[in-house]
């Protein structure tokens, strides 16, 4: 993906990144984010919004996931909100047992929580 696609990418983030951190909390039992992030049950999510799904080293991810990463699937705001929405439902096969964040806000917010992070888990408040 392009600079100039990535950065409209995120321009298009609407959520609040604060309350996102909050509604990771539920995500934290299987995913990590930050500096020393680690793939745990499922894959860490640094740098996840603009990238290729199926893209984590030493992650091994469902058969499902991996045809649609074949098939150029991109983690952008969009397809991250269809697949929090209800994994299973976006996903048949996914290994993510998670039910999913019904509220659209709170997808929104986790979204804009996880686009902070580069891919080695830096921030952009860290940055500054």
């Amino acid at each position: 993906m392009s600079e100039e696609a990535k950065t409209a990418m995120m321009e298009q983030i609407t959520g609040d990144a604060d309350e996102g951190e909050k509604v990771f909390r539920k995500c934290k039992a299987c995913h990590a984010v930050g500096e020393d992030a680690r793939n745990k049950v499922g894959p860490h999510l640094n740098g996840v919004v603009g990238r290729a799904a199926g893209s984590v080293e030493d992650y091994t991810y469902s058969s499902a996931l991996m045809e649609k990463a074949e098939e150029g699937l991109i983690w952008t705001p969009e397809e991250l909100a269809a697949f929090l929405e209800n994994p299973r439902d976006y996903l048949p096969g996914t290994k993510m047992s998670f039910a999913g964040l019904r509220k659209q806000e709170d997808r929104d917010d986790v979204i804009a929580y996880l686009a902070q992070f580069d891919m080695d888990g830096m921030t952009m408040k860290e940055d500054n």
